[in-house]
């Protein structure tokens, strides 16, 4: 909880800090996987200059590495391996050489993925590279996203509102970043390596908003007071495992579903707009949600229940149009079924992630969350919310 003796934050530079680090952390990662058609065409052993074309449709070559199902495992289990190693780390490395390691890190693999643009090289190798990098970057990102959820176990309730209202329009840029490369007219070659370039800048970005905390009085005041170990482990672990839920569906199935229309421009433009920039603008919006309501409430059992409903989205995803398939049937063939699943999946996996969290503090939690409208952040900034005192949105009143 903030107190009153708390410095002011200077032109709200820490709040801005941890929203571009928010922003940093997932960047890359949606990125790489809203850059599926890509991959996918390099290993259907097309063309050099086809294979970089980030508009590949998915009708093309039968995809002989199952790269979707490899991407879902190999970045789930790194994902949640390095959360609970995470809990080890926390106690024999520092949190400065975690943070800006991992950071280091997952800047080099994206540079790599950016220079294979320009290297001709056979499916084979180029799929081993690629699986690579997904783990890789998967488990730095694990370590990189627990160690900020600590140290946002520091701060005021705002602060991890903001790093988590960062991390829900990373999806939204990679999403628009794609849709203007496919429509830029350049060449293949320079809208792809312009494409991969893009994270690694964001990353910069996130490294030199770290490197200024310790500069900044208000974010001293507040990373000097530790949390206990306890409370930073159950941070990070809670942190990581509510995100990854939704991996399992978003993109390994959905990325599959192709235009029931004839082709055309529709048809090319389908999947990034109705699979990653529908599902991040959805998710983002539902996230932002529980800056009005909180339904239902910890004690009720219609929320682990809406949970597991969840489920259902696997079955209606993989029945929708999917022509390149042979042992399921295609029950939903029309673009309005696949759209309104989507809605659907986007806005329940935000909120109910944004709710959990949330509802954490009501249930003997570490007493941090908040909703995640960052137009309600710039609406609070008149009123000082930022200046030392917790956004008490996502807080019960105090229990005698």
């Amino acid at each position: 909880m903030a107190r009153g003796d708390a410095p002011r934050d200077s032109y709200h530079l820490v709040g801005i800090s941890f929203f571009i680090l928010g922003l940093g952390t997932l960047l890359p990662w949606n990125f790489f996987i809203t850059a599926i058609p890509y991959f996918q065409a390099r290993l259907a052993g097309a063309s050099n200059s086809t294979a970089r074309i980030l508009s590949t449709n998915h009708t093309g070559p039968e995809d002989a590495f199952n790269f979707n199902n490899w991407v879902t495992l190999l970045s789930q289990l790194p994902l949640l391996l390095f959360t609970f190693l995470n809990s080890f780390l926390y106690q024999c490395v520092p949190e400065t050489v975690r943070i800006l390691g991992s950071l280091l890190a997952i800047l080099l693999l994206f540079a790599l993925t950016a220079a294979l643009v320009k290297v001709d090289m056979s499916p084979g190798p180029f799929f081993s590279i690629t699986m690579a990098s997904v783990c890789f970057i998967n488990s730095f990102s694990a370590v990189l996203q627990g160690s900020l959820f600590g140290q946002l176990g520091t701060m005021p309730s705002t602060y991890s509102t903001l790093f988590l209202s960062g991390q829900g329009l990373a999806g939204i840029f990679a999403a628009l970043a794609m849709l203007l490369s496919m429509a830029s007219g350049v060449d293949a070659e320079t809208s792809a390596l312009g494409y991969f370039i893009t994270p690694c800048v964001g990353i910069l970005m996130s490294i030199m908003c770290y490197l200024s905390l310790p500069h900044l009085k208000f974010a001293r005041y507040y990373l000097a007071n530790k949390p206990s170990q306890a409370q930073a482990q159950e941070l990070e672990t809670k942190a990581e495992l509510l995100q990854s839920v939704t991996l399992s569906v978003f993109p390994a199935i959905t990325a599959m579903v192709t235009s029931s229309t004839s082709p055309g421009k529709w048809s090319q433009f389908f999947n990034p707009i109705c699979c990653f920039l529908l599902f991040n603008i959805m998710d983002w919006l539902g996230r932002s949600l529980t800056s009005y309501f909180l339904w239902p409430d910890e004690d009720s059992r219609l929320l682990p229940l809406l949970v597991c409903l969840r489920f259902l989205f696997v079955p209606l995803f993989m029945l929708c149009h999917v022509p390149q398939r042979s042992r399921l049937p295609i029950l939903f063939p029309q673009d309005a079924y696949f759209i309104t699943f989507m809605l659907l999946f986007a806005v329940s996996n935000g909120y109910l992630v944004s709710l959990t969290m949330c509802l954490a503090p009501r249930s003997g939690g570490m007493g941090w969350g908040g909703g995640l409208g960052v137009g309600r952040w710039v609406q609070s900034l008149g009123r000082d919310r930022l200046q030392g005192r917790d956004d008490p949105s996502c807080f019960p009143p105090a229990q005698p």
